[in-house]
């Protein structure tokens, strides 16, 4: 019904936004992601919207870019997960983290997003894996990311092993999105990720 309101930002909580546009105080339900995107109050934004009708309740919800709004849809057209755990979802992490999650099957990552179990995560990662291509990510990240071109086991293996050390699967996986060999092995991933963050 809407695809977008643009309007004067006047109000912004932990988990909505209140865009004033024609005379109208919207508040729209966002995720984390485009509430830390959305400028200051008094500033104009055009967020991207979705209406959710149901017996007992209309409910807004918002997007700070048209790639979270797609990716939020998709989510929501899993099983078992709805608006307000999708909104969780993405919130959770980068857009770009969350689509490179979802390519490669990286059911840790996902689970750790509030309200994400891990059979949830496994279904989320099961059917929106063919949902999900490099361009998605690297469109997500606003310039092109090399990572997806890397045999997918080797990459997940990498990641399983940094996050073994202590590292979280979003430092990993940034350390490794940097990796341009595509043949590289497990320890080579493994050895250039530990070498960019030390800052080597």
């Amino acid at each position: 019904m809407y695809a977008f309101i643009e309007g004067q930002v006047c109000e912004k909580t932990n988990n909505t936004l209140v865009l004033l546009a024609g005379g109208v105080g919207y508040q729209i339900s966002c995720s984390m992601n485009t509430l830390q995107a959305a400028p200051m109050t008094g500033e104009i934004m055009r967020c991207f919207t979705w209406l959710s009708v149901r017996e007992d309740a209309m409910e807004l919800y918002g997007f700070a870019t048209q790639e979270e709004k797609q990716l939020f849809l998709s989510l929501t057209s899993v099983s078992g997960v709805g608006p307000k755990m999708a909104l969780g979802l993405l919130g959770s992490m980068p857009l770009r983290d969350l689509n490179l999650a979802i390519l490669l099957g990286d059911v840790t990552a996902l689970s750790r997003a509030p309200g994400i179990g891990k059979k949830t995560a496994q279904r989320i990662a099961l059917e929106l894996k063919d949902k999900i291509s490099q361009a998605d990510v690297d469109t997500a990240a606003g310039a092109s990311v090399p990572a997806a071109a890397l045999t997918a086991d080797n990459f997940a293996e990498a990641i399983e092993a940094l996050t073994a050390l202590g590292y979280s699967s979003t430092e990993a996986r940034s350390a490794l999105s940097g990796v341009k060999d595509k043949d590289a092995s497990v320890e080579e991933l493994i050895r250039t990720a530990l070498r960019t963050m030390a800052g080597m």
